[in-house]
């Protein structure tokens, strides 16, 4: 097994490892270790069905269920823990998975949540080729990036995490519109959250639409989000992963912020997804 950091600012790659094989302690502990290290972690070429996927999972902790789609769909009902993200519709019309075909927009995966999942784990079984990819953001840097002026500013904010909308933007389920961001539903986290294992800051932002920060009016708000979202998603703190059949992608998700592109509606794109029950750290 050989572990790879990349020339950029997060990501590492894996090699020499075959998920459908016994690991060792010692390589658990390596692989974990890394991932915290690199904050999003590549392994290409596996070829896993869903129970080893479980089981791949749980070396980060325990299985997290998905968020509530707005379908109100149990995609996988042998397979409860595992999210399906697919644009694909079954032979009556119906989606076989969450989140379709458009722009995810950048987020962190159930921030609406008290404790939101500490990892997420992607498994690519098809993919278009050339589209559909995933950028992520590294959140230390984007902290680190902020003008004194701006860090001052926002590092005592809490925002409100928007709970009612998924990553594409559709409204979950049993959840209504609101009139204003000062109503949105869901839990509220600092906007800057200290590692206490090395006193380096970061960003925990969520996901822009719907956020608010409390105590400020609307349209102030409104604009210090931007300004610091602005430097959230700086082309020089992402990058980018171009999906192929069996690859299988780990991220930290409390320090990263992800978004994947639209694609060709009439291709087809179909992943798995595990999450790991958080302790927010």
């Amino acid at each position: 097994m050989k572990l790879i950091a990349n020339d950029a600012p997060l990501s590492g790659e894996i090699k020499g490892i075959n998920l459908n094989d016994k690991m060792s302690l010692e390589q658990r502990k390596k692989i974990i270790g890394f991932v915290d290290k690199t904050l999003v972690v590549l392994i290409r070429n596996q070829f896993i069905d869903d129970h080893k996927l479980k089981e791949f999972s749980k070396i980060f902790g325990k299985l997290d269920p998905p968020a509530p789609n707005p379908y109100g769909i149990d995609f996988l009902p042998k397979h409860p823990e595992i999210n399906v993200i697919s644009n694909v519709k079954d032979t009556k019309g119906i989606p076989i998975g969450n989140l379709g075909d458009g722009e995810a927009t950048w987020h962190a995966d159930m921030t609406y949540l008290e404790k939101p999942p500490k990892y997420g784990i992607l498994y690519a079984l098809e993919v278009p080729k050339d589209q559909g990819n995933t950028h992520f953001a590294n959140m230390y840097k984007a902290y680190d990036n902020l003008p004194s002026k701006l860090k001052k500013i926002i590092d005592d904010k809490v925002i409100i995490h928007d709970c009612s909308h998924n990553s594409a933007g559709l409204l979950r389920k049993g959840f209504n519109e609101v009139k204003s961001p000062k109503l949105t539903p869901g839990a509220r986290h600092p906007a800057v959250i200290t590692n206490p294992k090395n006193n380096l800051k970061r960003l925990f932002l969520g996901r822009r639409p719907y956020a608010y920060i409390l105590g400020m009016p609307v349209n102030e708000s409104e604009k210090l989000l931007d300004e610091v979202w602005h430097f959230a998603t700086s082309h020089e703190i992402t990058w980018i992963q171009k999906w192929k059949v069996g690859d299988l992608l780990i991220w930290k998700n409390l320090y990263v912020l992800h978004k994947r592109d639209s694609f060709d509606p009439s291709s087809r794109r179909i992943m798995h997804r595990t999450q790991i029950k958080g302790n927010f750290i």
